[in-house]
């Protein structure tokens, strides 16, 4: 369920109120009690990265990309010498 920020025009309060979707937007400040509430629209959620490192794991080093690239053309080298010498009839 979202958070959302609300106003209200009457007394100036801001604040969030945590509720769901489909819910419609609130009209009465529990502040002051009048009924001059508005929803204000956000920048919406972030996504937060904590931790240290994650961005260590997730991108290869260039010795490592060196090294699969080595073996891919080990590979193919292999697979075609292997390939085009023995056929079966």
């Amino acid at each position: 369920m979202p958070t959302y920020d609300y106003v209200c025009d009457a007394c100036g309060e801001e604040f969030e109120i945590f509720h769901s979707i489909t819910e419609p937007p609130r009209k009465k400040c529990p502040s002051c009690g009048r009924q001059k509430l508005r929803r204000l629209i956000g920048a919406g959620g972030a996504v937060i990265f904590k931790g240290s490192g994650f961005y260590a794991t997730d991108y290869r080093s260039s010795s490592y990309k060196k090294a699969a690239e080595a073996e891919k053309k080990c590979c193919k080298e292999e697979s075609s010498s292997n390939g085009s010498s023995s056929k079966f009839t």
